[in-house]
């Protein structure tokens, strides 16, 4: 589709200023990776956020959602369509024996684990290192130090072609880092969350954060990367078989394999994707002839690709 074909004044009239044609997705992306979108839409609310997706979906326009861009690698070509980025942020706190948050999809996920720490409740500790939205978390089961979402979310509200809905976390077919959105299954938006949490003390929370703060910093690169790039194959890890492969280190233009972590790569400065992409089929080639394994990958390949 052409960006004419996308009729941008019909767009300019539904949302007005909040359509920025040829935007750079670079900056919206934890890896600083990733070409120009046609149209950008930023919905700052659950609702604003509905009814985009209700037009977008009755004028049958492409389209991608953007949250926190941490698992995601976007093409150099980027995008065709309508990208909408997701500032959707208010938060509920309910207190009692059994203290409960809600969340709209946009919420940055380390953000509220220490806001949840700040108040002395406990449950989320395990997300304070996690990056990305709470949308995209509940959307792919992401989790940390033995933490996910399916351990924390009560219900979602989403919303499909035939409306809104509510589904409980039974529903969801959670599994390793899957979900029934991510397998297809069902095709629907996450608009917000309800997540259970625990009475706790703020020093308790805070010394658990912390912890596991140190331990991500001791062993995750710092600064523009992506990770982890790979699922873990059972019972083993991407990382491990990365690093036995002989792989940590190995450079292609400015994107490398972390010497720190195998199963996160680095961007050292207008690193090209086709580059990460280079490196993603380098590892899988090496890591299945040296141990038949076939690493999948956890990051999401989105845009035109040449391959």
């Amino acid at each position: 589709m052409t960006r004419s074909a996308l009729n941008i004044e019909m767009l300019r009239r539904q949302f007005g200023d909040a359509v920025q044609e040829n935007v750079s997705l670079a900056p919206y992306t934890s890896a600083r990776i990733g070409g120009p979108a046609d149209v950008v839409v930023t919905v700052k609310s659950a609702e604003e956020f509905a009814s985009a997706m209700k037009f977008i979906w009755e004028n049958d326009f492409p389209y991608y959602i953007l949250g926190g861009g941490s698992n995601v690698l976007v093409s150099d070509l980027g995008l065709r369509g309508v990208v909408i980025l997701n500032r959707a942020k208010e938060v509920r706190f309910e207190s009692g024996d059994q203290p409960t948050v809600w969340c709209e999809a946009g919420v940055v996920f380390s953000n509220l684990a220490n806001r949840c720490a700040s108040k002395g409740l406990a449950g989320l500790e395990w997300a304070a290192t996690v990056p990305g939205t709470v949308g995209g978390a509940v959307y792919g089961n992401a989790g940390a130090f033995g933490g996910d979402v399916s351990m924390n979310l009560i219900w979602a509200d989403v919303l499909t072609k035939n409306g809104r809905e509510r589904m409980s976390v039974e529903q969801m077919g959670y599994g390793y880092r899957t979900s029934v959105f991510k397998r297809g299954e069902i095709h629907a938006i996450v608009l917000s969350a309800l997540l259970r949490l625990k009475n706790s003390a703020k020093e308790e929370v805070s010394v658990k954060i912390e912890q596991f703060s140190e331990r991500r910093k001791a062993t995750q690169p710092p600064g523009a990367s992506m990770g982890s790039m790979f699922k873990n194959p059972e019972g083993d890890h991407a990382g491990r078989l990365i690093e036995a492969a002989g792989l940590k280190g190995t450079r292609i233009g400015n994107a490398e394999i972390s010497t720190l972590h195998g199963n996160f790569f680095i961007n050292h400065g207008e690193t090209r994707a086709d580059d990460i992409l280079a490196l993603i089929r380098l590892v899988q080639k090496t890591v299945r002839e040296k141990f038949g394994v076939q690493l999948e990958l956890e990051v999401e390949l989105v845009g035109e690709w040449n391959e």
